[in-house]
């Protein structure tokens, strides 16, 4: 404990972080609540002095709009179908990594690479190996088909329209599956690969005494005694999940959709910035609430859970 005489030296070096924290934490979330519960209220109007009335019409002018339960679907989507895949992978990776001994430093590195690199830049990538250069209107015949679908093809398959002009709704959703679940794999590995080089060695010595086949280990030791990690990149996967933005601009642009059907893919941190865009304050306000309270409850759910499926 710092002795009392000397606390308000402990208060002066704490002082910047929690002034900060005060003005860019703290005033934004108050200022949010505040805005929401005002009918709507716009940031321009109230300079001028409008005041506006209390109430929940912020709240149900979000709900009514059906663009508003597009970009919520596509959120759903996306988290339902990202997290299961990539957590899976991550720990499959994880154990791999964590049985190889020569070059293991090197494969961490090059599995963390990922989390390093802007995902802008990435999802250029991933545009670029699934776009379709000169296709035809007919959409039988293009100048290139892309990598993905030079693949495809390679096997004797047929290519596929993944996102270019007249683009189906579920190719799309492939396309941005397999990007946020390649981009989500770094920071998971590294989470997982830590929690199985602290479990200790002496309960995979007693398994391999008893002759205990590997998949039992796996899952009656390696499984146990990872839970609280996965149950821990779970629950940050679907936080991350329902603020997916940057993903979606990064491999469609700022149209966040095809070019014939632009904001088809467009999500709930996508919404809150189209009604800033607007000057909708109130309805971003009151949409950042929804988010936060659906982000809220899957997390409780997702504890319940965890309390009943972790091994501490």
């Amino acid at each position: 404990m710092v002795d009392n005489k000397h606390q308000w030296k402990a208060w002066l070096y704490l002082a910047p972080a929690i002034v900060l924290l005060l003005v860019f934490t703290v005033w934004p979330i108050i200022n949010t609540l505040l805005m929401a519960f005002q009918n709507g209220y716009s940031a321009n109007l109230a300079l001028a002095g409008k005041t506006f009335s209390f109430g929940i019409e912020n709240f149900r002018k979000v709900l009514s709009y059906k663009r508003f339960t597009d970009c919520l679907f596509n959120t759903m989507i996306l988290c339902v179908a990202t997290v299961p895949i990539s957590t899976m992978l991550a720990l499959l990776i994880a154990v791999a990594l964590n049985s190889i001994k020569p070059l293991q430093r090197t494969l961490q590195t090059i599995f963390f690479l990922p989390y390093v690199t802007n995902s802008i830049a990435i999802g250029m990538v991933f545009a670029a190996m699934f776009n379709i250069i000169g296709l035809r209107p007919d959409g039988a015949m293009a100048d290139t088909w892309g990598i993905i679908n030079n693949v495809i093809m390679f096997f004797g398959g047929e290519p596929v329209n993944w996102m270019n002009a007249g683009s189906g709704y579920w190719p799309n959703i492939v396309v941005m599956v397999v990007y946020i679940v390649w981009n989500a794999l770094p920071f998971k590995i590294l989470v997982l690969l830590g929690g199985l080089q602290s479990i200790n060695k002496q309960y995979y010595d007693a398994a391999k005494v008893d002759g205990t086949p590997r998949r039992r280990v796996f899952s009656k030791i390696t499984v146990p005694l990872l839970s609280p990690m996965i149950a821990y990149v779970v629950i940050t996967g679907f936080i991350g999940g329902f603020k997916e933005y940057s993903s979606i601009v990064g491999v469609f642009g700022e149209t966040m959709g095809p070019v014939h059907d632009a904001g088809r893919l467009n999500t709930m941190v996508g919404f809150i910035y189209d009604s800033l865009n607007t000057r909708a304050h109130g309805t971003a306000s009151a949409a950042a609430l929804i988010l936060f309270l659906i982000i809220l409850a899957v997390t409780m759910v997702n504890l319940q859970v965890s309390k009943k499926r972790v091994h501490f």
